[in-house]
């Protein structure tokens, strides 16, 4: 007799924003994510701020080293 592993499960996080602004403006989104994606997501956020805390950096001492020239 052949036993089967089953498959790996991937639960959904499920989210929806519905805004109303005034009588005519409308905004609705839904959204679906793995929790893979949820990872991915949340390294891609880190790695874009800590990129911009390297610019940052760069921009401020760039200007310093200009200054005392």
């Amino acid at each position: 007799m052949k036993t089967t592993t089953p498959a790996p499960r991937h639960d959904l996080q499920q989210a929806r924003l519905a805004i109303r602004i005034g009588k005519r403006a409308r905004l609705t989104a839904d959204v679906a994510v793995t929790d893979r994606g949820l990872l991915a997501i949340g390294a891609l956020v880190s790695a874009i701020l800590l990129s911009t805390a390297v610019v940052v950096h760069v921009a401020r001492t760039g200007v310093r080293s200009i200054r005392n020239e």
